[in-house]
């Protein structure tokens, strides 16, 4: 048996002595840690990173804390094997472990595994090899001239690597290898060197305004108190935000502490990297799912031993081994992006909150349309507010217009309004850049037959295959299904008979190309721009002006600066309001205000134009009027009453199984153990929207309670009252942003 299960609490920070027993924690989805035997001579504490066995096979794991079971037999313990060569766990990481662990009801294995996703870190670091000039060369070797660039190269006795020396001596390998043959450089270990450059926080930003002067000011006092906090910094679109925020970054810097910024999507990194480069004269650590396996190991080794002094990633990089944290910023706070949905459900916004309160950090969450949670934490004192009203460098906002598509309809057959085209047209006439923005990939949402009118969906999902044109292939962007497009109809045997129905992006690049063949035209869509180097590139070529038309999604909405853009065209406003998402508003409002904000953002003046089906709703209306505070407090009563977020609580649960019948008996048996009383209310269970994922048959039920009640105890004693068969899954998702 490997280990021995302990449930017992307690706490810890000293050294083990050697013959005793500890905790070992796996990144397993086991729902404790496991009792080990530390032999003599081996020293262990909280933290330390070891290898034990567990079962036929030995695994790493991280010895924690509380008391081991004193009444266990010696002979039921096993041994730990040996402690990694890597820095201890924190206890501030540990217990952000443990505590993530109790609010999203995840097994603390699971959760571990996620800060330890780069096993190969735990390993020591091999020491590397050079080349250094020999201290005692033999009298006579010849010296010729490229011998002698690579001697004058190593004339300070600091040993290079092989491929430095060739390169900056300029000289061939061979010639660096006859060297060593004649005595004239010796073998030598490198000296380590950190991976990322220290960050000068005394070089020169740009030119703040007094009302960025003024937030920059209470975020340096911010980062630099040692003490936790929570800041709401919010400002419409290019009111310079981020210069701000770097202001509380060299001020964390300034008290030895390390930084971490969160972006929602990895491709934002790219100007964001130029900018914090202007800024600071060198470039942060990265974290995202693109690097490389040495990038990753390298980047994670450096974050554990205080080398990376900043560090901008994705939302699992609110779980790397910082030993001390003094600065979070979560960028576009309000993004959904940040909500991690499979495995363990969390968001991380809100863990962010968490780790910097554990880490005794400042906070900042940043926004130009902040999440109604993040508004009403501002508003109850929560959290300090900041706002920057104005565009920096006196820019003004883009004028925003709806366009009602029942008073000017596209021409038959498309989907771009005569207004649209008109003002497209004259955009590009004038010399400057347009965007069309669609929140839909592909060619097109919808396939049918037109002879039975039969939908083709997916096989494994309750969803329709999208038509990706470009590729010839319908796709499921659910569970990745592909298959070619028909030549017939597969239930009525029709040929030929397929239509797609709606637009994708591909096919407003259809029409765009029609209406302007002379048009530079760039597609952003996660299709076209998979990661930080396409979009790197495609950012190059639309600051170089070498693009006229952008059509892009939801990627093209946030954070990008392009000076020349004066145009932004939304081909379908009413997108988003579609369904019964609490948020459909809330959501659809942020998103469109931000791709907005791309129009107009130097000297030339922005327009931004919504096509809709219903300008009098009250996002368009919001829009059009620049009004964000208003929406927001309409948005806010219509919630209060119903003790709906952010004046409530929620919590899901979703049960799926490839079998319907157990599927469903098992939600029935939930829904009829569900708890009750005062300010508690269960709805469903129901069949999901997406009633099938991946095969999978889904049911949800949703909890509801007034804001002043925990639902952790609700449910944790709601799902031991069910038995749940293993071919069951039920998932738990506490405070859910999406309810597909």
């Amino acid at each position: 048996m490997a280990g021995v299960k302990n449930t017992h609490g307690g706490m810890t920070r000293a050294a083990v002595a050697p013959t005793t027993r500890v905790r070992v924690l796996l990144p397993l989805p086991l729902g404790d840690a496991y009792d080990y035997r530390v032999p003599a001579g081996l020293a262990v504490d909280p933290g330390s990173f070891v290898v034990v066995p567990l079962g036929g096979r030995e695994v790493a794991g991280v010895v924690w804390d509380g008391a081991a079971d004193a009444s266990l037999a010696e002979t039921r313990l096993r041994d730990i094997r040996a402690v990694l060569d890597a820095p201890p766990m924190t206890g501030t990481l540990r217990r952000f472990v443990d505590w993530v662990a109790a609010y999203t009801l995840s097994p603390p294995g699971a959760v571990l595994r996620m800060a330890m996703s780069t096993p190969s870190a735990l390993e020591s670091r091999a020491p590397q090899a050079g080349w250094r000039r020999a201290a005692a060369p033999p009298p006579g070797a010849r010296v010729t001239p490229p011998r002698a660039r690579v001697l004058d190269l190593l004339a300070d006795g600091t040993a290079r690597a092989g491929g430095e020396i060739v390169r900056d001596a300029g000289v061939a390998p061979a010639v660096l290898r006859g060297m060593a043959d004649a005595g004239l450089v010796e073998p030598a270990l490198l000296p380590r060197r950190s991976r990322f450059a220290p960050p000068d926080t005394d070089r020169a930003g740009p030119a703040l305004g007094a009302e960025q002067d003024i937030a920059a000011a209470a975020l340096r006092i911010a980062a630099g108190q040692r003490a936790f906090g929570v800041t709401l910094l919010t400002g419409v679109t290019g009111s310079g935000k981020t210069e701000v925020y770097f202001e509380a970054i060299a001020a964390c810097l300034a008290q030895g502490r390390q930084a971490l910024v969160l972006l929602p999507e990895i491709a934002l990194s790219t100007q964001w990297l130029d900018r914090f480069t202007a800024r600071f004269g060198a470039a942060p650590a990265l974290w995202h799912s693109e690097l490389t396996s040495r990038t990753r190991r390298e980047t994670w080794r450096a974050v554990a031993e205080g080398e990376a002094p900043v560090l901008v990633g994705a939302r699992s990089a609110l779980f790397l081994p910082f030993p001390d944290l003094g600065l979070i910023v979560v960028d576009e706070e309000h993004e959904t992006a940040f909500k991690q949905e499979e495995g363990v459900v969390y968001h991380a916004r809100d863990m962010a909150v968490v780790r910097a309160r554990l880490c005794e950090a400042a906070c900042v969450l940043v926004s130009a349309t902040p999440s109604l949670e993040s508004t009403v934490n501002a508003q109850t004192g929560r959290y300090a507010a900041l706002h920057l009203p104005a565009r920096h460098g006196g820019a003004e906002l883009p004028a925003v217009e709806a366009v009602d598509l029942r008073r000017s309809p596209p021409e038959r057959g498309r989907f771009l309004s005569p207004p649209l085209v008109e003002a497209v047209t004259q955009t590009l006439a004038r010399g400057e850049q347009a965007m069309l923005f669609l929140n839909r990939r592909g060619y097109a949402p919808m396939t049918l037959c037109r002879a039975c009118g039969h939908r083709l969906r997916c096989p494994n999902c309750t969803a329709w295959l999208v038509e990706h044109r470009a590729a010839r292939r319908l796709q499921c962007h659910h569970c990745g299904h592909v298959e070619g497009i028909p030549e017939a109809c597969p239930e009525c045997g029709a040929a030929h008979s397929t239509v797609p129905i709606g637009p994708g992006v591909e096919r407003v690049l259809e029409e765009a190309t029609a209406l302007w063949p002379e048009a530079r035209r760039l597609v952003m869509a996660s299709d076209t721009i998979p990661g930080p180097a396409a979009a790197a590139a495609a950012a190059k070529s639309i600051q170089d002006r070498a693009v006229d038309l952008v059509i892009g999604t939801q990627i093209v909405a946030k954070g990008w600066h392009f000076p020349h853009l004066t145009l932004v065209g939304v081909v379908d406003a009413d997108l988003g309001l579609a369904g019964g998402d609490l948020r459909a508003a809330e959501r659809t409002f942020q998103l469109l205000h931000q791709v907005a904000g791309r129009a107009g953002r130097e000297e030339r003046p922005g327009r931004v134009l919504l096509q809709s089906f219903a300008p009098e709703h009250p996002v368009m209306q919001a829009l059009v009027a620049g009004d964000l505070d208003s929406f927001m407090a309409a948005e806010a009563e219509s919630r209060r009453p119903g003790h709906w977020p952010p004046f409530g609580r929620l919590a899901a649960l979703i049960v799926s199984a490839e079998d319907e019948r157990a599927a469903e008996r098992v939600a029935r048996d939930l829904g009829l153990a569900a708890p009750g009383g005062d300010g508690v209310a269960v709805l469903g269970p129901a069949p999901a929207p997406l009633a099938i994922l991946r095969g999978r048959h889904r049911r949800r039920l949703l909890l509801k309670t007034r804001r002043d009640i925990a639902v952790q105890p609700l449910l944790e004693a709601w799902l031991a009252k069910v038995s749940v068969p293993g071919n069951v899954r039920v998932q738990v998702d506490v405070d859910p942003v999406g309810f597909l």
